[in-house]
């Protein structure tokens, strides 16, 4: 009943930004019901959590690997959920995907109900 679009990805040369962008759409899409998050998977690795965002956008808590680099926002209004990267390293490297859950009780780390495809990053050194 949610779909997620992530777009953004690309090449870029290690120390640049990109921001990445998650579109959530369904039958009865509520901006407000949902906690955000996104995770991200490299190469031959389990898929990392990065950070996420509350329903209201009051409340954000990041990985340690991201902390201070990366920033998550949301507009409920467009039912869009960002990710800005800066300082970008090579081993940021990764498909990054976006994640959707309107439980109530859901952990800041999931699980996670709603997943997108993934959009590819690749920061080059």
């Amino acid at each position: 009943q949610v779909q997620l679009v992530e777009s953004g990805g690309g090449l870029v040369q290690a120390g640049g930004s990109l921001r990445l962008s998650c579109v959530a759409s369904g039958r009865s899409i509520n901006s407000y019901r949902y906690r955000m998050a996104w995770f991200r998977q490299a190469p031959g690795k389990e898929r990392e959590f990065v950070a996420t965002i509350s329903r209201s956008g009051g409340s954000t808590y990041y990985a340690d690997s991201v902390k201070g680099r990366f920033t998550i926002s949301r507009d409920n209004a467009k039912n869009t959920v960002y990710l800005q990267m800066n300082s970008l390293k090579p081993e940021d490297t990764a498909v990054y995907y976006c994640a959707a859950d309107d439980s109530l009780r859901v952990g800041r780390e999931g699980p996670y109900l709603y997943w997108g495809q993934g959009t590819q990053v690749t920061v080059a050194s």
